[in-house]
């Protein structure tokens, strides 16, 4: 085999065929079991030139598929003129190197073909740097089987003294090389996290935060820019967006949110690239509440829910309240009969999921019920109340300002008191800016509960049920 055929695993511009195995318990498509991958390809920049499906019971250990299947794919390969051979299922390192020596062409999987992606949009450093560590973490256990000098030997001439023992093999050198560049990248995206990660805990700090995530193509950029300024890059392909975009969201009155856009989800995702990534997904996991966004119109909407909600507990965003949107609600009544047919209805989708808020974000329909719930999030029911703070608290003073409809304001020379219509949810929101303010009055803080050595909260003995509440023992004594 040319060792050229390697020099890389991009596929722009290549003419490529698809090959999919459909394993018993596998998630392909019945319909269209290659639709996601030519998708994926066409967004990598491939051109698909011909398809090829088998079911099997189990991989073939050599080449995955079955000996019949590599002949048939040897003359496609040539027939078609194809350069690139991608794979829907994920191969092992002997099993892409014993496929090329049979195609004579390169031959990816699906992990590389999404990481080829990943790296072609990666636009920030963080971005960069998280492709990177993914791609040497897939590629380090593949390196013998990949390239086929790293079986030459280095250390100098072929012949005189000091070379006649076994010398160091190419592919150890690789592999030092690429541990100290792991090192390297790891170490420079640990500096960049941590700023992130920063910037994310004060906008949490300061603000209700909602975060968007769903399947890939789901129309979440184009979600984001309905219901904010705008700015996300809307594309009708996969991984249109791979960095997080955050801009405020107002809700109504003086409430707003600041909402954020990630990355799309997808099936079988590597998971080299979900750990690279989970820091692009910061604002989403530490988020208040997320909204999950569903292409109602595409029949694999029920397995791409599955994947997003395992995704969202791999990473563990799945503590806070999601909200689940049946988006392109306007396309289904444009689908051809046959198509509607195996949708699920939004009837359907509202038994199997209750509160599931149908919407169209090109049309804008349903955005003002989704405002609404977010609403009631943020406030957790607003009433009217009296809010006194310190007059030299100008931080806490600006934040109820921001987040609050404040229906008057009194100053004093030591205090300002807000009259505002506010929520218990909100006030619970002012507390981690650990400033001290009474509403209507009172301390709206928790009051330290007093612990026993074994930290169960205990009561005086002598008290009666009604006043226990209101006493509490110290058993720092014990």
């Amino acid at each position: 085999m040319n060792t050229n055929t390697r020099e890389g695993i991009g596929v722009q511009a290549e003419p490529a065929i698809l090959v999919g195995v459909r394993l018993p318990r596998s998630r392909m498509d019945h319909e269209a079991p290659l639709g996601e991958l030519a998708a994926l390809a066409e967004t990598a920049g491939a051109k698909v030139v011909g398809e090829l499906l088998q079911n099997r019971v189990a991989p073939e250990g050599r080449t995955y598929i079955g000996k019949g299947k590599v002949t048939e794919l040897v003359a496609m390969t040539a027939e078609l003129g194809a350069r690139v051979v991608i794979f829907d299922n994920e191969l092992s390192p002997s099993q892409i190197r014993a496929l090329e020596e049979e195609l004579k062409v390169k031959v990816i999987d699906r992990s590389e073909l999404i990481l080829d992606i990943f790296a072609n949009r990666a636009t920030t450093r963080e971005a960069q740097l998280q492709v990177e560590i993914a791609q040497l973490q897939y590629t380090a256990p593949r390196l013998r089987a990949m390239w086929s000098h790293l079986g030459q030997v280095t250390g100098g001439a072929p012949v005189g003294v000091g070379t006649r023992g076994p010398g160091e093999q190419q592919l150890e050198v690789d592999r030092r090389i690429v541990a100290r560049k792991l090192v390297s990248l790891r170490r420079e995206l640990d500096e960049v996290q941590v700023r992130k990660a920063r910037e994310v805990e004060v906008r949490r700090a300061e603000h209700f935060t909602v975060g968007i995530v769903g399947y890939t193509n789901a129309g979440k950029s184009t979600l984001f820019n309905a219901l904010t300024s705008g700015g996300a890059y809307v594309a009708d392909k996969l991984f249109a967006t791979l960095m997080t975009r955050v801009e405020r969201w107002s809700i109504g009155g003086a409430n707003g949110v600041l909402l954020s856009d990630t990355v799309g989800f997808v099936r079988d995702l590597p998971h080299h690239l979900v750990a690279s990534f989970r820091a692009t997904l910061e604002d989403a996991i530490h988020a208040h509440a997320l909204v999950i966004v569903l292409d109602a119109s595409d029949r694999e909407a029920p397995s791409q829910l599955e994947t997003v909600r395992g995704v969202l507990e791999e990473v563990g965003a799945n503590t806070q309240p999601h909200l689940l949107l049946l988006n392109k609600i306007d396309r289904i009544a444009s689908l051809p009969f046959d198509a509607r047919q195996s949708l699920r209805t939004l009837a359907e989708w509202e038994e199997r999921e209750p509160g599931a808020i149908p919407i169209s974000a090109v049309t804008g329909e349903g955005l003002e019920a989704l405002r609404e719930r977010v609403r009631a999030l943020v406030t957790g029911g607003p009433r009217r109340r009296s809010i006194r703070i310190p007059i030299s608290n100008a931080r806490l003073i600006d934040a109820i300002e921001k987040r609050c409809a404040v229906l008057d304001r009194r100053y004093t020379e030591d205090e300002a008191e807000l009259i505002v219509e506010i929520g218990d949810k909100q006030i619970e929101a002012l507390l981690p800016l650990g400033e001290r303010f009474l509403v209507d009055g009172a301390d709206p803080r928790p009051q330290r509960a007093a612990w026993g050595v074994s930290g169960i909260r205990r009561r005086a003995p002598h008290l009666q049920d009604s006043d226990a509440a209101r006493v509490e023992t110290d058993d720092s004594d014990e």
